[in-house]
């Protein structure tokens, strides 16, 4: 059953593409769809939050409203318990307890009494008639009361009269040193006497008072109560204000009274006050948001998660190209390489073949011949053995099953042998060839095979790769805490693009040259792969049309740890 179904992963490609397409794109795609409805009802909810936070605030603003009321009127019926009585005492009498109740209570500005028998008696807060507007105010308000009480003050009894609270406020805009001001009066009959008599009193609130002191005060008690926490759980506090209400809400001079954390701009809901504080208008907002700014919020993340999704799946569908493209380039990579190989095992087979059955035959006549079949014999059988080396080198790589085997080596006669075996070659091939070995290099601990291996790659591509101009040079030496073995030819040179690919397995470059070639595209992968097992890098430095440079580079520091340790063993 196992087996089953290992082959049914390994030969099912056609299987295995659908589940990563279906992975990759159907699931963001399902995803996408799912969230883009949820974004959707998540708009309407927002607008619905908006609508329910300025409905909630509409319902704060009126009970606000009739707290401050309430407050008014408990001050002004406090005021109005300590009263001169209309029918005791002289009128001095009387205005010394009008006086009397403005020195104790510096937050009102005039007190006054009046009796349609006896007229009006007008008193207004000694502490505050240095102002020039004060006093201004106070000639305006005893002159217009003299005549609006004489002419109304039957009216004003009969409507106070007929109310649960006998008050009634009027109130309006003042002209003060610091700008804007306002001021409102309570009047309010006297329960002791009868309701024919047009007797009542009357107290005003001080501008300055209700700016710096009631309206501060009551805003901070009426916020504390609210605080508005959203789903992430973070805390929205409140602020209110109160301005003229021809003005809407403006900043500037319109701005009467406001709470701690009021900042700018317009409040999010307003109400236009009415009895008490007629002329004036209620605002509330949140400290640093609004209702929109947080109904946007909703929105933005929404956007941030279908952001994220849609990165995510266009993300998937570039790793699926990106593999599907991969899968087959290699499928390709892999027939190329089946066909180079092939032709490459072919050819030293064929001259093996060709030259044994000749002097089987007995067709040789002179030993000089003879020698040369024999050598030729035995360089096809070296290149087939290299050839075959690679191929069994790079299966164990991808198997995870590769070992070298490290011992105390003299580079420089490992170098030195390996150029010697291939010398012969190089010759023939017309290649002038140069090289440099420094003789006073230390021994090094690695894999002898291995590195000659490694060597004998770039120098079979440098003779394979080098059409007009036969040159080859390697060179050893010492430089930079490291030995380093370079190739140098000058041949066909390598394009910028192409020299990050070529030590990918099967990669070839796409000069014609090297396609007419046949190659098996493992050389300068085994090359990398032995250089770093041995704790080194190749580099490659290339122009094209005048050659390539290959540098193997062996660290010191690794090679002098690996002396210790080998000598500590």
């Amino acid at each position: 059953m196992n087996t089953k179904r290992k082959r049914f992963w390994s030969g099912n490609k056609r299987f295995r593409l659908m589940l990563t397409l279906e992975l990759a794109v159907m699931l963001p795609a399902a995803a996408l769809i799912y969230v883009n409805f949820h974004h959707l009802e998540s708009i309407k909810r927002d607008k619905n939050v908006e609508a329910t936070i300025h409905r909630d605030f509409q319902y704060m603003l009126s009970v606000s409203e009739k707290k401050i009321n309430d407050k008014i009127y408990t001050m002004t019926e406090e005021m109005r318990d300590v009263f001169p009585s209309p029918d005791t005492g002289a009128e001095l009498d009387k205005a010394g307890k009008l006086e009397l109740i403005l020195s104790k209570n510096p937050w009102l500005a005039h007190a006054f009494l009046f009796d349609a028998e006896k007229g009006l008696l007008f008193r207004s807060q000694p502490q505050q008639m240095t102002d020039r507007y004060f006093r201004e105010e106070q000639y305006r308000a005893s002159e217009m009361y003299r005549g609006w009480f004489g002419m109304e003050g039957k009216m004003l009894c009969d409507g106070m009269n007929n109310k649960s609270r006998a008050i009634t406020y009027y109130g309006g805009p003042v002209k003060r040193a610091g700008g804007f001001g306002f001021v409102t009066t309570g009047f309010f009959t006297f329960p002791q006497l009868s309701r024919d008599r047009v007797v009542f009193g009357g107290v005003s609130f001080d501008s300055d008072y209700l700016k710096q002191t009631f309206f501060p005060k009551m805003f901070e008690e009426l916020v504390a109560q609210r605080v508005v926490t959203e789903d992430h759980g973070n805390q929205l506090h409140l602020a209110m204000m109160v301005y003229p209400t021809d003005h809407g809400g403006e900043q500037g001079d319109s701005l009467f009274a406001a709470s701690t954390g009021w900042g700018e701009g317009r409040p999010e809901v307003s109400r236009n006050l009415d009895d008490v504080f007629r002329g004036l208008s209620l605002g509330v907002k949140f400290q640093g948001t609004s209702a929109d700014a947080i109904a946007g919020r909703w929105v933005q993340q929404s956007f941030v998660i279908l952001g994220v999704l849609s990165l995510l799946m266009i993300g998937g569908l570039v790793l699926t190209y990106r593999s599907v493209s991969k899968e087959m380039a290699l499928a390709r990579l892999k027939s190329d390489f089946v066909s180079n190989v092939s032709h490459e095992l072919r050819t030293p087979l064929s001259l093996i073949q060709l030259y044994a059955e000749t002097l089987e035959l007995g067709r040789i006549k002179t030993q000089e011949k003879k020698d040369e079949y024999y050598r030729i014999i035995r360089k096809e059988s070296e290149r087939l053995t290299a050839l075959i080396n690679n191929i069994l080198d790079f299966s164990r790589i991808e198997a995870g099953h590769k070992e070298y085997e490290s011992r105390q080596t003299n580079i420089a006669d490992l170098v030195r042998n390996t150029l010697d075996s291939y010398r012969y070659q190089i010759e023939q091939q017309g290649f002038a060839f140069e090289e440099s070995i420094d003789p006073d290099l230390p021994s090094v601990r690695v894999d002898r095979e291995a590195i000659a291996r490694a060597l004998v790659n770039l120098v079979n591509n440098a003779l394979k790769y080098s059409a007009d101009e036969k040159f080859l040079g390697v060179k050893l030496y010492r430089g930079n805490g490291a030995v380093k073995l370079e190739v140098v030819d000058h041949g066909i040179g390598i394009t910028r693009r192409e020299q990050s690919k070529i030590f990918e397995k099967f990669y070839r470059t796409e000069d014609p040259l090297v396609h007419n070639t046949k190659g098996s595209g493992l050389g300068l992968s085994l090359v990398r792969h032995i250089t770093q097992a041995h704790g080194g890098e190749i580099a490659v430095e290339s122009t094209p049309g005048k050659g390539s440079k290959f540098t193997l580079s062996l660290p010191l520091a690794a090679v002098a740890q690996q002396q210790a340790s080998g000598a500590a063993s």
